[in-house]
């Protein structure tokens, strides 16, 4: 079951939200064009990041209905493809959140809202209530989260247990200086997520700068031996990084002849009270 995946490294700018959404539809062409039967595109692609408003986020929102993610769906179906996206959304009740569409060329057929609000995102987004989902695609089991999600391990483990072979992540990472050892922790993250549950891990950074925060341009795609089979990009630019891999690979669990990563699991022992107190005892020291 070989697919070839692509992250569209791409840079948005709020203030011409137009602008961004012809970008990313054009990036989403190019990776079609290219091959590509799993594609993903950043977070909050339709309008950039930084808001200096409540209103101006309201402005750039829209409802899965809208003309641009039915436009996504025009481009994955002249190749078969689905697109994992994010969108600043407009929900019936008025309020907004900073979700992530699985698109096909049959129309849109999931919407994930983020659980985890990172910074200011908590001005302007009301966070999702829903699990993130795993979707049955012609491609393979597509687990779908956003940016900040991936540091949270029960949101991905989950998505693992409920059969996601590949884990896709919109993000918008803010460039962060380098530790002593020189990578990127970030790039770190979809690395060892991939490895801990022996999954695939597509992240889709966004590239550039806006209204002065420098993002990081990290896309990778990280297979289940803990290793990037893509990216990072060179120079942080903009590019669509590819891969081909076999999903299968992600459903044989097998870390040796005796150990398997999830029948190993010993669910019954960690209860929530351990994990507090485990907490606790680590702030104690």
């Amino acid at each position: 079951m070989t697919a070839r995946v692509a992250c569209c490294q791409l840079a948005t700018d709020v203030e011409h939200p137009d602008e961004s959404a012809d970008r990313t539809r054009a990036a989403i062409a190019e990776a079609v064009d290219g091959g590509a039967q799993i594609v993903v595109v950043p977070e909050l692609s339709n309008s950039g990041y930084i808001f200096r408003s409540q209103e101006e986020a309201r402005a750039a929102a829209i409802r899965p209905d809208d003309p641009l993610l039915l436009g996504w769906a025009a481009e994955a179906a002249r190749g078969d493809a689905v697109v994992v996206g994010g969108f600043c959304e407009l929900g019936a009740d008025g309020q907004l959140h900073n979700s992530a569409a699985l698109v096909d060329g049959d129309g849109v057929q999931a919407v994930y809202r983020k659980l985890h609000l990172w910074d200011e995102e908590k001005r302007w987004f009301v966070p999702g209530e829903s699990a993130a989902p795993v979707l049955s695609t012609r491609h393979g089991r597509i687990g779908v989260g956003v940016c900040y999600d991936l540091e949270f391990p029960e949101l991905t483990r989950g998505l693992a247990l409920e059969g996601a072979d590949l884990i896709a992540l919109p993000t918008n990472w803010p460039h962060e200086a380098a530790p002593p050892d020189g990578r990127p922790v970030l790039h770190s993250l979809a690395a060892v997520t991939a490895y801990f549950s022996k999954v695939f891990v597509a992240v889709c950074d966004r590239s550039g700068s806006e209204r002065g925060v420098e993002f990081e341009g990290g896309s990778v795609i990280a297979g289940p031996e803990g290793g990037l089979r893509a990216g990072p990009v060179k120079d942080r630019g903009t590019q669509v990084i590819y891969v081909d891999i076999d999903l299968a690979q992600a459903r044989d669990k097998r870390t040796s002849e005796r150990n398997d990563a999830f029948a190993d699991r010993r669910s019954d022992h960690y209860s929530e009270d351990l994990i507090a107190r485990f907490a606790d005892s680590l702030t104690a020291t």
